[in-house]
């Protein structure tokens, strides 16, 4: 079984009723745990509540979040 515990977050609202969600979270096994990142892409329904459609993870380590960023920045 794993548990995942979201450790910081931040969301960011576009367009009519949609979000982006950068997050980082901890997965725990009962082998261990890992960190990771989640880039999740979700949008609210009528009553306020959010779903997600979307999300994509990467390891929490400096190299991968360095490239990441720099190669979005350069598109």
């Amino acid at each position: 079984m794993v548990e995942f515990e979201t450790l910081a977050s931040e969301k960011k609202e576009f367009g009519r009723n949609n979000f982006i969600e950068i997050a980082r979270k901890k997965a725990v096994t009962d082998d261990g745990e890992n960190v990771f990142i989640a880039i999740s892409r979700g949008y609210f329904l009528p009553d306020g509540t959010e779903r997600f459609k979307k999300s994509l993870t990467i390891p929490d380590d400096e190299e991968m979040r360095t490239f990441v960023a720099d190669k979005i920045r350069d598109l």
